[in-house]
């Protein structure tokens, strides 16, 4: 039985080094990898990530002194700087909105959605802990959406958050979660690196 299209993405996906340095992504592609990477879910549908497409010589170049002088980080067609934002709660009844005009959901329970968001992120160590979290899976799904539209990427923890926050402008809410270079491959990539057996990481309870 042939190999259904999303698990061999799974099994083929690598973390690449090696970018084609000459290849250029669009506007159009990096908006659809985007538009698919918000396809991910987060908690109360906070939707609270933001994806910085990092593409002109000058930004990548200040980038990558950043991540440590990571070749990849230029070399990528685009590299993202994946940031969790903190959540708001306020935020929540526009985000809803269309789904409670749609028939979905009722308004008592987007409000009280957004009760429950206001009281769980209350704690400031909760509040980041989500961000990071909604950035996280926003990332993995970007990195995905990626190799299903022919790219590859990496996802790259070695860099200065403080200074990419400083010099990328975020805002005090916005933490710089990881970078994603996306583009397309040069030789020399490595396949898929051995995984651990199922045994030694699964319970079941």
């Amino acid at each position: 039985m042939p190999l259904h299209p999303t698990i061999a993405l799974i099994e083929q996906r690598i973390s690449a080094n090696l970018f084609d340095a000459a290849h250029e992504m669009s506007d159009a592609e990096i908006e659809a990898l985007v538009r698919l990477a918000t396809r991910a879910p987060s908690a109360y549908n906070l939707q609270n990530w933001r994806f910085i497409a990092v593409r002109t010589a000058a930004s990548k170049a200040k980038l990558r002194a950043l991540a440590y002088g990571q070749a990849k980080v230029s070399q990528a067609s685009v590299t993202f700087i994946v940031c969790g934002v903190l959540p708001h709660a306020e935020t929540l009844r526009a985000r809803l909105a269309p789904f409670v005009e749609a028939g979905h959901m009722t308004a008592e329970t987007s409000s009280s959605w957004q009760a429950g968001a206001q009281a769980k992120y209350a704690d400031p160590q909760d509040a980041r802990d989500e961000a990071i979290r909604s950035a996280s899976l926003g990332g993995a799904t970007l990195i995905y959406a990626a190799q299903a539209l022919g790219f590859v990427s990496s996802a790259m923890s070695g860099f200065d958050a403080q200074g990419v926050a400083r010099e990328f402008a975020l805002d005090a809410d916005e933490v710089p979660v990881m970078l994603i270079p996306v583009g397309r491959a040069a030789p020399g990539n490595w396949p898929q690196k051995p995984r651990r057996p199922v045994s030694e990481v699964l319970e079941i309870a």
